[in-house]
């Protein structure tokens, strides 16, 4: 049987972890064949990021044009971004119809809460890639910046995810694995509220979870989920990952995730 294809649109991380890396491993294990246009080059491994490189957008527009005339892509994934000129080149395809179950991860506050994007490219988040996106994933972090405020408690979380909510006809989901306690995540659509719990998982080893979810998401709308079904599976598939490879020693920093879920299988 042909797999579904998904496409992610991300930065690549040298150290396998997160972006393009983590959203290939995602596609793979969960049966969908993954295609990919880089933003941007990273010198990172699991303690810091020591370069950037962003690449120039006509590059990216050829990556995301050479997959879309090729192949019949049933979902799409962002992530790094980098620039304004690089979002507004995504919300360009998405205008055009041809970003299909279109999973924007906002990727603008590192883990250390450091901003990421200038004010114009978080203000095109906002306006041009939230309204056409069919799910968008912000933590904690990055709803605060996209709304101008702190969310840090579980009410701002609610009150954060029902203000984004009625800006797009999608659904966002605003992830709580910054926050304290279970790692609970609040989901909105339109006027439904309602949480994906987990336990929290007590580990270092979270690098690219945020990459995960999104990319897990996009996975299981390319193999025609719904969002309701697709969504609870993203979780789940994400804590069994942070599970697997919570006790691995791999680099001094935030460790990797078990994305293919070895340790169930040693």
């Amino acid at each position: 049987m042909t797999p579904p294809v998904a496409l992610t649109i991300a930065g690549s991380d040298s150290g396998g972890g997160a972006g393009i890396q983590a959203d290939l491993k995602t596609f793979a294990a969960l049966h969908v064949f993954g295609t990919c246009a880089i933003t941007a080059v990273t010198a990172q491994n699991t303690a810091e990021v020591r370069a950037v490189h962003v690449l120039p957008a006509d590059v990216v527009r050829q990556q995301i044009e050479s997959v879309l005339d090729d192949f019949d892509v049933a979902a799409v994934k962002t992530g790094m971004l980098a620039t304004t000129e690089m979002v507004d080149l995504v919300a360009e395809f998405a205008d055009a119809g041809r970003l299909p179950n279109l999973v924007v991860d906002p990727v603008m506050v590192s883990s250390s809460g450091a901003r990421l994007l200038d004010g114009e490219a978080e203000r095109s988040y906002l306006e041009r890639l939230l309204p056409v996106a069919s799910v968008f994933t912000p933590n904690l972090f990055e709803a605060g910046v996209l709304l101008g405020r702190d969310v840090r408690t579980p009410d701002e979380q609610v009150d954060a995810a029902r203000e984004l909510a009625g800006r797009t006809r999608g659904v966002v989901v605003v992830k709580g694995g910054h926050g304290e306690g279970d790692a609970v995540d609040v989901v909105c659509a339109g006027d439904v509220v309602a949480e994906l719990r987990a336990s929290r998982i007590g580990t270092i080893n979270n690098h690219g979870s945020g990459c995960s979810f999104a990319s897990a998401t996009a996975a299981l709308l390319a193999r025609g989920l719904a969002r309701p079904d697709a969504l609870p599976q993203a979780k789940k598939f994400v804590h069994r990952a942070i599970e697997g490879g919570a006790h691995w020693d791999l680099g001094s920093g935030h460790g990797p995730l078990d994305h293919f879920h070895w340790e169930e299988h040693q």
